[in-house]
C-alpha cells in the first residue's frame, strides 16, 4: 500500500478540492443511508405492531445518543401518540414519504461523490501520459537502442490504461468505502454492540483471504503486461519488415512466433482473469455467512429473555449490516486492483526515472550564432560500460564556412561521430567547443538551433507537406514554404498533387517516393536556415537521377553554410574543403580529394572499389 499511496500522493495533489468534494459527499451519504435504514424500525412498528404497546417518554436529558434503546423508545412513544391523534395510515404515508425524500438526498449526494471523482481519473491519467511522451522525447538516443519500441509502446498505451482501470478507479473505492463502512460500523455498535463486536470477528478473515490472492495477483499481472509488451514489438518489428517477410517467404515462421507470444499471454491473463473474477463470489460467500451467523445470534437475542432489539430494529440493524456488504466487498475488489495497477505502475516508472546523460548546466552559457569554428579536442565515446570506443581520440577543427566530409567503412564511426556535436551523445572523453563555448556548458536549445539535419532515411511525419516542411519553425509563412521546397527543387512535384502543400504524406511520407522524401527533408532544412548543416549519407539510398536533383538541391543548401557531410558515394564530396577519412573510430587519413589520391592509401583504395 506504501507504493499505491505515493503514486496518489504524486498524481492527486492538484485535485485536492475535487478529493475534498468527495469525501464530504460520501460523508453526507453514509449518515442519510444510515437514517434512512434506521427509518425501518418504526415503519415496521407500525405495520405489525400497532398500538399493541403502551411506551412512557423518557426525559430526553436523561438520554444518551448512545443509548440506542431508550432513544428507539421516545420514537415510538412519539408515533403511538402521532398515530392515536391521526390515524397509523397517515403516519404511514408520511413516514414513507420522508423516507424516499431522504433516500433521494442520500442518491444525489452518492452521485456528487462519484462525479467528483471523474475529473480527478481521467486528469491523472491526461498528466501520467503527457510525462511519459514528455520523458521519451527527452532522453538521449542511446536509452532507445537499449529499449524495443514496442515495449515502450506498449508502456504508453496498455500500462497506463492498465493504471487507469486498477489505481485511479480504485481511489473512488478507497475515499468511499472506509467512510462508509465507519460510519454504518459505528452506528451497528450504537444499536447492538453485542452483535456488531461478533460481526467483526470475522472482517480479519475476510481481509486475509483477499490480500494473499491480491499478492499473487501483482506478479501475475506483471508477467502479462511484459508479454504484452513482446506482442506489441513483434507487431512492431512485422509492420516494419513487411516487405522482408514477403519476400523471404517468412510469413509462417513470423506468425508461429506471434502465435507463441499471444499463447504466453494468454494464458497469463486466464491466470489473471480467473483470480480477479474470483473477488465477487468470494466476497459473497463470506458476507452471505456473516449474514447468516448474525441472523442465528440476533435470532436467540431476540428470542431470550434478555433481548437488547425487538424484531422491527432487528430487521433495521439487518438492512444497515447488508449495505456494508457491499462496502467490504468494493474493498476486497481494489485489493485486486491495487497490485495489477502497481505492476503496470512499476513499468512506467522504467521509463520516467530512466537517467538522461545529457544534463543542461546549471548555468549555461548562451549561444546566440555561429561565428569562428567547430573544435573536437581528444573526443572519444563509447556506448556503455565495458565496450570498446566507437570513436578514438579525435582531434579536429571546423571553421566557419567551410565543407567537411566524413568518409569510411560502415562501422568507422562516422555517424557517431556527427552525432556528438548537436550534443545526441556526450563524449566519454575530451571536449567539443563551439566559438570557444563547451557544449556542455551551452543550452541544449541555443545548441540545436545553429544546426539542420539531413539523414539519409528522411523523417517525415504523418501530415501535410506544409506541416512537413515548416516543421520546427514557429510561424512559417506559405511564400517562405514555397521559397524553401523552390529552393530544394520540391516545388514542381508538389504542385502535381492534387492538393498541392496540403497534400498529406501519409505514415512516415510513403505516398512520396525516396528522392521526393529527400527533398522534403531539404526543404525543411533550407526553411530552419542554420548555420551549420549536418548531412548523414543525404543521397545514399538514391537512384542516379533522384540522386543529381537531390544533390543539386543540396549545393544549394550547402553554399553558404558550414556543412559536415557523411559521404557514401565519394564522388559527392569531391569538392569538400576538407575530407576525413576514417577507420575503426580513427582519422586515418585526411586532406582534399586531389591529395589523399595522391597518397595512394586508404581513401584511394576506397574510391578505387567505387570506381569499378
Amino acid at each position: 500500500m506504501k507504493e499505491f499511496w505515493k503514486v496518489i500522493k504524486r498524481y492527486v495533489a492538484p485535485y485536492k478540492g475535487y478529493l475534498g468534494g468527495s469525501i464530504l459527499m460520501n460523508i453526507l451519504s453514509a449518515l442519510l443511508n444510515i437514517f434512512s435504514f434506521s427509518m425501518l424500525a418504526p415503519i415496521l412498528k407500525i405495520l405489525f405492531e400497532s398500538g399493541s404497546t403502551e411506551y412512557k417518554l423518557i426525559p430526553w436529558s436523561e438520554v444518551s445518543v448512545f443509548d440506542f434503546n431508550s432513544v428507539l423508545n421516545n420514537i415510538y412513544y412519539y408515533m403511538t401518540e402521532w398515530i392515536t391523534q391521526y390515524g397509523a395510515s397517515r403516519i404511514l404515508f408520511i413516514l414513507c414519504a420522508f423516507f424516499c425524500v431522504v433516500t433521494l438526498f442520500k442518491s444525489a449526494c452518492c452521485f456528487g461523490a462519484e462525479a467528483m471523482m471523474i475529473p480527478i481519473r481521467t486528469g491523472v491519467v491526461k498528466t501520467m501520459r503527457m510525462q511519459i511522451y514528455q520523458k521519451v522525447i527527452s532522453l538521449p538516443l542511446g536509452f532507445f537502442s537499449q529499449e524495443r519500441k514496442g515495449d515502450i509502446m506498449a508502456r504508453i498505451s496498455g500500462d497506463v490504461q492498465e493504471v487507469e482501470f486498477s489505481i485511479t478507479s480504485t481511489l473512488d473505492m478507497l475515499l468511499k468505502n472506509p467512510i462508509l463502512i465507519i460510519f454504518y460500523f459505528g452506528w451497528l455498535l450504537v444499536m447492538s454492540w453485542q452483535m456488531t463486536l461478533f460481526v467483526i470477528v470475522f472482517a480479519p478473515l475476510f481481509l486475509l483471504i483477499m490480500s494473499a490472492i491480491g499478492r499473487r495477483l501483482k506478479a501475475d499481472s506483471a508477467e502479462a503486461q511484459q508479454f504484452w509488451s513482446d506482442t506489441m514489438s513483434q507487431v512492431e518489428e512485422t509492420l516494419g519488415g513487411l516487405r522482408i517477410i514477403k519476400a523471404f517467404r517468412a510469413e509462417k515462421k513470423m506468425s508461429g512466433r506471434f502465435e507463441k507470444t499471444t499463447e504466453n499471454m494468454r494464458r497469463k491473463n486466464t491466470q489473471v482473469g480467473v483470480r480477479q473474477a474470483s473477488a465477487h463470489p468470494v466476497s459473497e460467500l463470506l458476507g452471505t455467512i456473516m449474514i447468516a451467523v448474525v441472523l442465528w445470534f440476533g435470532g436467540r437475542l431476540i428470542l431470550g429473555d434478555s433481548a437488547v432489539l425487538d424484531a422491527p430494529a432487528f430487521i433495521a440493524y439487518l438492512a444497515i449490516l447488508y449495505s456494508v456488504i457491499q462496502p467490504i466487498k468494493d474493498l476486497s475488489k481494489a485489493a485486486y486492483g491495487i497490485p495489477k495497477g502497481l505492476a503496470s505502475m512499476e513499468r512506467i516508472d522504467v521509463i520516467l526515472n530512466a537517467e538522461n546523460n545529457v544534463r543542461e548546466s546549471e548555468n549555461p552559457q548562451r549561444l546566440d550564432g555561429f561565428n569562428d569554428r567547430i573544435s573536437f579536442e581528444h573526443v572519444s565515446f563509447r556506448y556503455g560500460d565495458g565496450s570498446r570506443d566507437v570513436v578514438k581520440d579525435i582531434t579536429i577543427d571546423i571553421p566557419k564556412g567551410r565543407t567537411i566530409a566524413i568518409v569510411g567503412a560502415s562501422g568507422a564511426g562516422k555517424s557517431t561521430l556527427v552525432d556528438l556535436i548537436p550534443r545526441f551523445y556526450d563524449p566519454t572523453a575530451g571536449r567539443i567547443t563551439i566559438d570557444g563555448v563547451d557544449i556542455k556548458d551551452a543550452r541544449v536549445h541555443d545548441l540545436r538551433a545553429l544546426m539542420g539535419n539531413v539523414n539519409q532515411d528522411p523523417i517525415l511525419f504523418n501530415d501535410t507537406l506544409f506541416n512537413n516542411i515548416a516543421f520546427g519553425v514557429e510561424n512559417a509563412t506559405r511564400e517562405e514554404v514555397i521559397a524553401a521546397a523552390r529552393i530544394a527543387n520540391a516545388h514542381d512535384f508538389i504542385m502535381e498533387k492534387e492538393e498541392g502543400y496540403d497534400t498529406s504524406i501519409g505514415d512516415r511520407g510513403v505516398k512520396l517516393s525516396g528522392g521526393q522524401r529527400q527533398r522534403i527533408s531539404i526543404a525543411r532544412a533550407i526553411l530552419k536556415n542554420p548555420p551549420i548543416l549536418i548531412l548523414d549519407e543525404a543521397t545514399a539510398s538514391l537512384d542516379t537521377e533522384s540522386e543529381r536533383i537531390v544533390q543539386d538541391a543540396l549545393d544549394h543548401l550547402m553554399s553558404s553554410r558550414t556543412t559536415i557531410a557523411i559521404a557514401h558515394r565519394l564522388s559527392t564530396i569531391k569538392n569538400a574543403d576538407e575530407i576525413l577519412v576514417m577507420n575503426e573510430g580513427e582519422i586515418v587519413e585526411r586532406g582534399r580529394h586531389d591529395e589523399l589520391i595522391e597518397k595512394n592509401g586508404y581513401y584511394k583504395k576506397l574510391y578505387d572499389m567505387q570506381a569499378l
